[in-house]
């Protein structure tokens, strides 16, 4: 088995891992319509007693998700809108989609969610509000409150993606600078009743972290907010860092909690998660002949030193066969991050793919990949990166230094001279990243 044949193999296990996560068939799996009877997991509810259902929702799969709706409830449906990211999109007949942007939030996302607004607005008891929520909603879904600009907004985005803030304190300041984060939408839609289906993309499948949590109560705080500030030393703009000193002194509302009545008339229901494209992995990867383990779904930490562990893994089942023979397949998920000290360009899954790849140099028959469910890593057009134990020295005689492009976090322009770039264009799905470590 030579490193041709382990890349093609990487290649499969991974598209087989991207397909399980099908939004349309993860949808379709926990609604279904008898007729009058609408079931959502375990949860039943008669459309007679509705006047109105709408579809509303946002994120990188809110249109494959509002697909599966609109195949399930037709012409029962009497209207809806999604923001999707740019790209992102799948013909709807009933639902308007707007497209907009990602990771930083812009003007058509706001104008969007605006139409969001205006369908929930005045809704009442008799009315019945799905929602379809998934990675990429934090930024799609966007109304600024308080005095904060969009421009704001975008400046705070920025610093929390280039500080190496988790994706738990990026959501935790944007929910308390938002009027649709953190519970606020069901409070708009509030008394009607919310039914949120929601593709998980962050680590624990927090339901309050996805998309900033917009129908769910809010389990952080602004004094959470303040602790992120300090502990990463930012420089908010004086609109935000006001709001949330007032906030820290009781003078601003929290965002909503548990407790609140909004909720009563709210289901939040997870229909897909990282586990569910691992699992395939492994299924793809035992059909190939390799042993497997699935180290967790739960990865998160530097992206470089998840990717020194990894490396670590291949060379130590070379050595003693531990933790498992081979030919294997190591599988992971989660989701790391970057601490950007350079002007390069690229994403979490390329850096970790040029880390691992300096570490695995020299040895045969084993191949490293790492790529986001979403057909997207970073602000690159690549999902991930692939390589083996003779990257670097391909790259060498490129005179591409590896070390000067990892500390440039330049990890996109490295693999797109080795042509090493995974590149599957928008897969309109989002369960965070696949990581695999093939040893044959």
């Amino acid at each position: 088995m030579n490193e041709a044949d382990l890349r093609k193999d990487a290649m499969e296990i991974f598209l087989a891992s991207i397909r399980a996560v099908d939004p349309i068939i993860a949808v379709k799996e926990h609604v279904s319509l008898e007729g009058d009877i609408l079931r959502v997991g375990t949860n039943s509810y008669g459309l007679s007693n509705y006047d109105g259902i709408y579809v509303i929702g946002c994120g990188k799969a809110a249109a494959p998700m509002g697909r599966a709706l609109e195949d399930i409830l037709g012409d029962r449906l009497d209207g809806g809108a999604i923001n999707v990211k740019y790209g992102h999109i799948t013909p709807l007949k009933i639902i308007k989609v707007n497209e907009a942007g990602h990771p930083i939030p812009d003007d058509a996302g706001v104008e969007g969610t605006r139409e969001i607004l205006n369908i929930l607005d005045g809704l009442g008891e008799r009315d019945l509000v799905l929602s379809v929520i998934s990675g990429g909603g934090s930024a799609l879904l966007s109304i600024p409150k308080d005095g904060i600009s969009l421009e704001e907004e975008q400046r705070i985005t920025k610093m929390l993606l280039d500080c190496g803030a988790s994706i738990d304190e990026m959501n935790t300041l944007r929910k308390h600078i938002s009027g649709v984060k953190g519970g606020e939408l069901a409070r708009v839609a509030y008394p009607a009743t919310v039914i949120s289906l929601i593709l998980s993309d962050v680590v624990g499948d927090r339901m309050d972290v996805i998309a900033s949590g917009p129908t769910v109560p809010d389990e952080s705080t602004y004094k959470d907010c303040m602790r992120i500030i300090d502990k990463y030393d930012l420089k908010l703009p004086v609109s935000a860092m006001d709001k949330i000193k007032r906030g820290v002194e009781g003078l601003v509302d929290e965002t909503p909690k548990r407790d609140n009545k909004i909720f009563d008339r709210t289901y939040n229901i997870i229909v897909g998660k990282n586990m569910m494209a691992l699992k395939a992995a492994e299924r793809k990867a035992k059909e190939y002949g390799y042993n497997t383990l699935i180290l967790s779904s739960s990865i998160e930490g530097e992206t470089r030193d998840v990717a020194f562990v990894h490396a670590a893994i291949a060379k130590e089942i070379r050595a003693s066969g531990n933790p498992i023979e081979a030919p294997a397949c190591i599988i992971s998920g989660g989701e790391t991050t970057v601490t950007i000290k350079g002007d390069g360009k690229g994403g979490r899954n390329q850096e970790f793919v040029l880390a691992s790849a300096m570490k695995i140099d020299g040895m045969e028959d084993v191949v490293i990949l790492s790529g986001g469910t979403d057909g997207s890593d970073g602000p690159t057009d690549a999902t991930g990166a692939i390589a083996d134990g003779s990257s670097i020295d391909r790259g060498n005689k490129k005179n591409l230094d590896s070390i000067k492009y990892l500390q440039d976090n330049d990890s996109y322009h490295f693999f797109e001279s080795l042509g090493d770039l995974i590149k599957t264009g928008p897969t309109n799905t989002n369960v965070m990243d696949v990581r695999l470590l093939l040893v044959g």
